[in-house]
C-alpha cells in the first residue's frame, strides 16, 4: 500500500482487491466514483432481518416497532459504472483477525456499529461472540477471530468537562483519544449534537484557547474542534499500522431536505434527488483535504439523504411522541454504509 501526500491538497492512493484507488475522498475504479449511483430494489437484500439479530436496540428495530412496509430494507446502492460487493461477515472478519475497530462519535456512530454487529452476527449465526459494556465502551468480541468491534460514544470527538462554573466544552482539548489511540481501526462521527440547545444542550462554556465564550457559531465550533482532532490525527497515527475513517455527515430529514415532504414520516420510497449540500460535510471535506495522514473519509451523504424512507419516524423508541427523522432503521441504510467500509478495509 502506498501513500503520497502533496502541500495543498492531500491525495492519496490505496491498491486493494477490489478498486482500483482512493482519491479526495472517492472510491474509484476505472474511472467510477463508488459514491455516486442510484437505490434499486433488490429483493436478495436486506443482508439480515431484524429478527435475526437478537441484541439490536429497540431505537433502531423498525419492525419490531410496528413498521407495516418492508421496501425500505430492499435497497442495494448500485454506483454508476461499477459494482459494490455485497457483504461477506466471513472475510470482514479474516481482515480484522487480531485486531480492534472502534467506532468513535455520537449515535449514528452507534447507529452503524449495530448495523455491523448485526451483519457480523448473521453471516456467522455459529460463532461464539462476547458483548460487554464497561465504562461507556461498548465491546462486541469474536473470541475465535481475536477480532474485537467497539463504540465509545465520544459526540464532539473533543472534551466536554465538569468545573465549578458549570460544564465546558474544549474546542482545544481531545483527552479521550486515550481510549481509542491504540485501536486498529478507528471510525470517527460527528455533527448532529452541535446543532442542540436548551435543555439537550450538554454545555454551559465553550473554551477556545485563551478564550471562553457561553456559544458561538456552531459550525465554526464544530471545524475548530475537527482541527483539533485533525492534528492529534496527524501527529499520533502511523497509517501502517492503523487506517482511520470518517464517516460522512448524516442527513437529518426532519424538515424534509429540500424535498417536498414536511419530515420523515409516512415515506416509503427514496426521494428522486438529494437535498442541498450539507455546510458540516463541507467543512469536513476541507479537513480532511488539508491532513497530512489518510483518512478514508466514508462519502455517504448524498446517498443518504435520498433515502427519506429509511428512518424510523414513529417506529423508533419513542413512537409518535418522540418522531426520528435522524436515525436509520435496521437493517437499512447503515449497513450499505459497512459495504463501503468492508470494501475500504485493508
Amino acid at each position: 500500500m502506498g501513500y503520497c501526500s502533496f502541500l495543498a491538497a492531500f491525495v492519496f492512493v490505496l491498491t486493494i482487491s477490489v478498486w482500483t484507488n482512493y482519491v479526495n475522498g472517492k472510491l474509484v475504479q476505472n474511472g467510477c466514483d463508488i459514491f455516486q449511483g442510484s437505490w434499486v430494489l433488490d429483493n436478495s437484500y436486506p443482508i439480515y432481518e431484524s429478527l435475526q439479530c437478537p441484541f439490536i436496540e429497540r431505537q433502531f428495530d423498525c419492525r419490531k416497532n410496528g413498521r407495516p412496509d418492508k421496501e425500505y430494507s430492499k435497497y442495494r446502492w448500485q454506483p454508476s459504472g461499477c459494482k459494490l460487493p455485497r457483504f461477506n461477515g466471513v472475510e470482514f472478519l479474516k481482515k480484522l483477525k487480531g485486531k480492534r475497530l472502534i467506532f468513535v462519535g455520537d449515535s449514528l456512530s452507534l447507529n452503524q456499529w449495530q448495523s455491523l454487529t448485526c451483519m457480523l452476527h448473521v453471516a456467522l449465526p455459529q460463532a461464539k461472540y462476547i458483548s460487554r459494556t464497561v465504562n461507556g465502551l461498548s465491546n462486541f468480541t469474536f473470541p475465535d477471530y481475536d477480532a474485537s468491534i467497539l463504540f465509545y460514544r465520544n459526540a464532539f470527538l473533543v472534551d466536554i468537562v465538569s468545573e465549578a462554573r458549570g460544564r465546558v466544552l474544549k474546542l482545544d482539548s481531545i483527552s479521550t483519544s486515550k481510549i481509542w489511540g491504540g485501536m486498529d481501526v478507528l471510525i470517527f462521527d460527528s455533527w448532529h449534537w452541535w446543532l442542540h440547545t436548551g435543555r439537550k444542550q450538554p454545555w454551559d462554556w465553550i473554551v477556545d484557547g485563551n478564550t471562553t465564550v457561553k456559544d458561538m457559531d456552531r459550525l465554526t465550533a464544530y471545524e475548530k474542534a475537527l482541527n483539533t482532532w485533525a492534528k492529534w490525527i496527524d501527529s499520533n497515527v502511523d497509517p501502517t499500522k492503523t487506517q482511520v475513517f470518517f464517516q460522512g455527515v448524516s442527513p437529518d430529514h426532519a424538515s424534509g431536505q429540500g424535498s417536498n415532504a414536511k419530515n420523515c414520516v409516512g415515506q416509503t420510497q427514496p426521494l428522486k434527488r438529494p437535498g442541498s449540500p450539507l455546510p458540516a460535510e463541507e467543512v469536513l471535506e476541507k479537513i480532511l483535504r488539508g491532513m497530512g495522514k489518510p483518512v478514508y473519509l466514508l462519502n455517504v451523504t448524498t446517498l443518504s439523504q435520498l433515502r427519506i424512507d429509511g428512518h424510523p419516524s414513529v417506529y423508533g423508541h419513542g413512537g409518535h411522541r418522540d418522531m426520528d427523522c435522524s436515525h436509520w432503521c435496521l437493517s437499512g441504510v447503515p449497513d450499505t454504509w459497512n459495504e463501503f467500509l468492508s470494501a475500504l478495509l485493508t
